[in-house]
């Protein structure tokens, strides 16, 4: 994957996570929607309350 300016956003990241496998460092950089109205915690209850009407299991169980 190629990574040019043209590619990049204008701003800096929201959030940076940074995971080490052995000798690989996978760095990703998160943008969130600047005009947004819901927030993580918002569209995590959502998450949750349609995983609980289907009667779904959590990904981390699996």
């Amino acid at each position: 994957m190629t990574d040019t300016k043209k590619n990049r956003p204008a701003r800096r990241p929201d959030c940076v996570t940074e995971v080490r496998r052995g000798n690989t460092v996978l760095i990703v950089s998160g943008y969130f929607k600047q005009n947004a109205t819901a927030t993580a915690a918002d569209k995590m209850m959502k998450v949750l309350e349609a995983e609980a009407a289907v009667g779904g299991t959590a990904a981390h169980a699996i």
